[in-house]
């Protein structure tokens, strides 16, 4: 008599081949016992399963409650930046537009601390958001090709804001795409959370694009980007 040794990728094998097998061996079913899952204790083998599909059910319950979180956070932001950019587009004094950029960001994104500086704009006067800036900032400005977010707060345009946030995002702003850096968007918060150098940058560079298209209201002979 030969001995045969049947691995568990053997049994596998066989159970997957004959998928009636439980059908035509119904007691073998009823009968068999394996190890709770969460504790010392043998269970049949359809409560493992019950067990099993529970779990998946909380599973996929989680990943739906999370997206269903994803939705309604995004509508909300939605819905500010429309706000926010309605109030861009029913301002009639180009001078006013800075100040409804930062202070409307402000208001609809509830933002502890928001700063704004311009330049090389024709028509921007050389106060308030005109201030003159560092040559410094100018430069760093320039080689920031996506928004910046994380929880160093030592830049020079952190100065600019009223106290030291615990993060920070710094959105440069462009008439042209690839061109050069006309000001500096500088988004602050008391949230250590707030902006994280792990989180996406896509909605920052919205913010961006649609306060850069502002700011050609106070450089009216330039290329609309």
């Amino acid at each position: 008599m030969t001995d045969t040794a049947f691995t568990a990728q053997d049994i596998a094998a066989f159970l997957q081949d004959h998928p009636g097998f439980f059908d035509e061996h119904a007691d073998v079913f009823a009968t068999m016992q394996v190890p709770h899952p969460h504790g010392s204790r043998a269970i049949s083998l359809g409560e493992r399963q019950i067990l099993t599909l529970r779990e998946r059910n909380r599973e996929l319950e989680w990943r739906l409650n999370e997206l269903v979180r994803n939705a309604t956070a995004n509508e909300s932001i939605g819905s500010h930046l429309a706000k926010w950019c309605s109030r861009l587009l029913s301002e009639n004094d180009a001078q006013r537009v800075p100040g409804e950029i930062a202070l409307g960001l402000a208001e609809q994104f509830e933002l502890n601390h928001v700063a704004l500086r311009l330049w090389n704009l024709s028509d921007l006067a050389p106060t308030g958001y005109g201030e003159p800036t560092s040559q410094d900032v100018r430069t760093f400005t320039d080689s920031l090709k996506t928004p910046y977010c994380g929880t160093d707060t030592d830049f020079e345009a952190a100065g600019w804001l009223d106290s030291k946030p615990k993060s920070l995002a710094l959105v440069p702003l462009r008439l042209e795409a690839d061109g050069p850096a006309v000001g500096l968007l500088v988004l602050g918060s008391d949230d250590p959370e707030r902006f994280t150098p792990e989180m996406g940058t896509a909605f920052l560079e919205s913010i961006g694009q649609l306060a850069s298209a502002a700011l050609h209201r106070l450089n009216p002979a330039s290329p609309k980007a």
